[in-house]
């Protein structure tokens, strides 16, 4: 079963493996919404939004998120939530890897490509979701802004993303991003995805202590 509480643990031990998992899952969701605006075959929610920030602006994709995260940022001080290490590493990290993967990966000519591509890129995701998560060293700016907001409310996570990323989704075709089928996609497995891989990427301090020993 994976983990429910993964809030930021003080670090009393060796970091062993956490630092590195934490940067490798950022990184590899960085690319991994890369490789999913390269399948142009819709976006998350989140980046339907930046994606049409990114357009009205002509800034960089990796740009507009870092600011996107900035602004998220900034709401999180009236729920009196507190940044960690991920968080950020997170608005960093992710934002120079989608850039980087724009720049390198290239542009899929055919449908099938196109499918092969979003399908690899979401189930990446998951997988990155559960790497940066599973250190326990902070939630993301808009993971961090869910859980604030269901812990003051009183309402449940489920919810509570789900009306975040409703109103994000809305706003972001409304202004010109990309949604279609990959946005469905995404929507449907990224929670399942997530939670399988969590149990494989998760840090346990009792685990980590006894091999200390």
């Amino acid at each position: 079963m994976a983990p429910t509480n993964l809030s930021p643990i003080p670090v009393r031990i060796s970091p062993g493996r956490r630092l590195p998992q934490l940067f490798v899952g950022l990184v590899l969701y960085g690319v991994s919404t890369g490789l999913q605006i390269e399948a142009a075959l819709g976006l998350s929610p989140w980046d339907v939004l930046h994606e049409a920030l990114h357009k009205i602006t002509g800034l960089s994709f990796g740009t507009v998120t870092a600011l996107a995260s900035l602004v998220v940022l900034l709401c999180w001080i009236p729920i009196r939530q507190r940044p960690g290490l991920g968080t950020v590493a997170n608005v960093l990290l992710v934002s120079s890897s989608v850039d980087l993967t724009l720049w390198l990966a290239p542009t899929p000519s055919n449908m099938v490509t196109r499918i092969v591509l979003m399908v690899v890129a979401v189930a990446l995701n998951g997988l990155a979701t559960a790497a940066y998560i599973g250190v326990r060293l902070g939630p993301g700016p808009r993971d961090g802004l869910m859980t604030g907001i269901a812990s003051k409310t009183g309402y449940s996570i489920r919810w509570v993303r789900t009306g975040i990323e409703v109103i994000v989704l809305a706003s972001g075709w409304l202004l010109g991003g990309t949604v279609g089928v990959g946005t469905l996609l995404y929507g449907l497995t990224i929670g399942p995805l997530a939670q399988a891989f969590l149990p494989l990427v998760t840090w346990r301090p009792q685990a980590e202590a006894k091999i200390g020993h």
